[in-house]
């Protein structure tokens, strides 16, 4: 077994304060009396109120996050600490207590002699009076080279890339007629890539030099600057190796005398256009057939109203329930997703989405992307009304404090609207091969979408979750946004393809995880894969023949390591969540179908260095009882310390435990490779680029829930077979009535403190 406790740690402050009670009693509490508001974000007043308790606290010793040195005190993060999952149930099932409401607060601390990140619990909201430190892995403390990004740092790099390349300006201007000094409109920056390093303790980064136009991302300049900013104090910070158009460099120095002597040939890029980059989105050519485009194309509307109820972080659509979260470290979170008054899971929710490259220059081939570690879940900007997300979509707004001295607001960073699908939930026509029917019938196809966006730099995942009338929910993601290039050699062609003049197109593979926390008719579930096999029989009917057919082949998957299933393998095709004691009427064990879409495959070796980091990446699927220190499969530091990560998914395996009749948690991993192609300029398109899971009733009802829906359409014939006079049922309106959204296009897309 697992253990239960955590050795706490809390480097640089005394034991003693390890759990501290402030002198004024916490208040009553403000919470909403919507049961679902246990899982609901951390409102503007309460992110305020956990950063004000911490920063009054002495001996934490906190600065503010903006301006100052690298090496202080600084509170980076703050979110919902959700309720241990036993309260949560005694709560909502049975009326017990309301849970203790609390935060987790990630604190950098630098200005110690041991700088780490450590994690604090802090409550009870709204009104905190305690904090307690948290493990966010392996219970030791996060060392400070592992920490994320900061805005100050990324300003700081800014700075000494700038003043180091100082001797290079002659021959950037020269090449791309870009600069870092007095550039005003003609101006270069950088894309960085992590992990910043080859092992623990580095922090060095490669940086790919760009010119600052619309669309940067393919403007690579061909000069590649490995920055060493291990050490808190900048002034030490230095460059320690150059990639120029495919050669390799050991100083800054060195390539500016080749070129002063001009001894180094030049990588020349043509002036950027003023208008048509090719990088932008404004329109350029024709279709051939000559159909218009510059008018408005279909529409989603709501002629009669909305068929959803939002009520705070509560969503109710037809049979199902709901209560949604969206996390500033990992974005979109469901918990308690029920149908029919049931509750079909616990939590579903994104753990990680990596890209993983291959290149010729050294920031390609460095290139592997945990994007949790770059805040995936506070990069959802502004949704814009009828392109992101239908006109008639619910927009609602977040709030992070991350990297900030308050909570910022995210305008319309989520939606919510109704779909139809453009294909019938189910229909048929029952001929009568007389030229007429018996019947027809059919109901409509409909499904209700919860949606956000994170635009992680050049990508953009829109993250989905769809409620369909049938029991059905569907998890999905779509990859768009820029490719990550690097400039263009002709060893390059090996890693992708050319896309452009210099650019190009480095070869990746997405991958994506999600947390399923079943609870298929209660919390004691069992797993089991099903498939066919072939059997070649005697054929009853007819003497001497043979009759070769499928069945069913069931397989108990009764232990952790028998139900994780490889990548590089095909798995079963029914992957099956059962209630071991329910049955339906028909005598099944009531069952719930994880159904992948998908075509994922391995980004590293097993056991490489860096595929530590992303251990839950080996498995299409894994199954593991659910603990409560097991919350997530992947961590905001990660990314810079994938060599000895807080979090160890194989870690969750190993002891192999049983998994019959137990509370279980689905791990799902699902993803494609990229090779980008000519076609993903300007942007990556999401066609094809879609991959997710289903969760589908099997054998969990006694019927299809969706004939409770009132929108089927029924024809009968009352002349067969001639058809010429119909008895026509419907439960809705014959005539939805006017279907144009009256309200113009407005955008706003800033993201403020409030």
């Amino acid at each position: 077994m697992r253990p239960r406790e955590r050795r706490m740690w809390f480097l640089g402050v005394p034991w003693a304060l390890a759990l501290l009670v402030s002198a004024a009693p916490p208040g009553p509490s403000a919470a909403p009396l919507d049961p679902a508001s246990i899982f609901s974000d951390l409102s503007p007043a309460e992110l305020r109120a956990v950063r004000a308790f911490l920063m009054e606290r002495p001996e934490l010793g906190l600065a503010p996050s903006r301006g100052g040195p690298l090496a202080k005190n600084s509170l980076f993060l703050v979110e919902l600490l959700p309720p241990p999952k036993r309260a949560a149930l005694r709560f909502l099932a049975h009326g017990g207590p309301r849970p203790r409401r609390e935060a987790r607060a990630v604190v950098f601390f630098g200005a110690q002699a041991e700088p780490n990140v450590t994690e604090l619990a802090v409550g009870p909201l709204p009104r905190p009076g305690s904090y307690r430190a948290l493990g966010p892995g392996r219970g030791r403390a996060v060392p400070f080279w592992a920490r994320p990004m900061t805005q100050l740092e990324y300003e700081l790099l800014h700075e000494a890339l700038a003043a180091a390349l100082e001797p290079l300006e002659p021959l950037l201007r020269e090449a791309t007629g870009f600069g870092f000094r007095n550039c005003s409109a003609r101006c270069l920056t950088f894309s960085d890539v992590a992990p910043r390093g080859l092992g623990p303790g580095e922090r060095r980064t490669w940086l790919v030099i760009q010119r600052f136009v619309e669309g940067y991302f393919l403007h690579p300049a061909g000069l590649e600057v490995l920055l060493d900013h291990q050490d808190p104090d900048p002034r030490r910070w230095a460059v320690r190796q150059l990639w120029y158009d495919g050669r390799y460099f050991g100083s800054v120095r060195e390539l500016a005398e080749l070129h002063a002597r001009g001894a180094l040939a030049l990588a020349r890029l043509p002036e950027p256009p003023a208008r048509h980059l090719f990088s932008g989105y404004e329109p350029r050519g024709r279709f051939f057939t000559g159909t218009p485009t510059e008018v408005h194309g279909a529409k989603v509307c709501e002629p009669q109203g909305r068929r959803y109820r939002l009520r705070g972080n509560r969503l109710e659509y037809g049979g199902w329930s709901l209560a949604f979260r969206l996390r500033s470290s990992a974005g979109l979170q469901l918990f308690d997703v029920r149908f029919g008054g049931e509750r079909v899971a616990y939590e579903l929710s994104v753990q990680e989405a990596i890209a993983f490259y291959g290149g010729h220059s050294p920031a390609a081939m460095q290139t592997k992307y945990m994007d949790a570690g770059w805040a995936m879940g506070a990069s959802g900007f502004e949704l814009a009304r009828g392109v992101d997300c239908p006109e008639t979509a619910t927009f609602l707004d977040a709030h992070h404090l991350l990297d900030a001295d308050g909570p910022v607001r995210f305008r319309n960073a989520l939606c919510v609207f109704e779909l139809p699908t453009g294909v019938p939930l189910r229909r048929h026509f029952d001929n009568d091969f007389q030229g007429g029917f018996h019947f027809y019938a059919g109901l409509e196809g409909r499904a209700l979408v919860l949606r956000t966006t994170s635009t992680v730099y050049n990508y953009d995942y829109i993250w989905d979750f769809l409620l369909y009338p049938n029991g059905v929910l569907e998890a999905k993601v779509h990859a768009t946004g820029y490719i990550h290039a690097t400039f263009y050699t002709p060893q390059g062609r090996r890693y992708g393809s050319r896309v452009h003049s210099h650019v190009l197109g480095n070869l990746h593979t997405h991958l994506v995880h999600y947390k399923v926390d079943l609870d298929v008719a209660g919390t004691g579930n069992s797993f089991e894969t099903m498939d066919i096999r072939f059997e070649n029989i005697s054929n009853p009917w007819s003497a001497g023949a043979r009759v070769v057919q499928p069945w069913l082949h069931r397989e108990p998957r009764r232990r952790e390591r028998e139900a994780a299933l490889p990548l590089g393998r095909a798995p079963p095709r029914y992957l099956l969540f059962t209630n071991p004691r329910r049955r339906n009427r028909w005598g099944h064990r009531r069952t719930y179908r994880l159904q992948l879409s998908s075509h994922a495959g391995p980004v590293l070796p097993r056991g490489w260095r860096e595929e530590r980091g992303v251990t839950w990446a080996r498995y299409h699927l894994a199954v593991t009882r659910r603990h409560e220190n097991e919350p997530s499969s992947s961590s905001i530091y990660s990314q810079n310390n994938p060599w000895d990560p807080p979090v160890t998914f194989e870690s969750f395996i190993r002891d192999n435990e049983t998994i019959e009749d137990q509370d279980l948690v689905a791990w799902v991993t699902v993803g494609f490779l990229h090779v980008p192609h000519s076609e993903d300029v300007p942007n990556t398109a999401t066609p094809g680029n879609a991959v997710g899971f289903f969760l589908r009733p099997f054998n969990f009802f006694d019927e299809d829930p969706s004939v409770a829906s009132r929108a089927p359409v029924i024809v009968r014939p009352l002349d067969p077979p001639t058809c010429s006079r119909l008895h026509i049922q419907r439960w809705t309106p014959p005539s939805p009535g006017a279907c144009v959204h009256p309200e113009p296009f407005t955008y706003n897309g800033t993201y403020r403190p409030v």
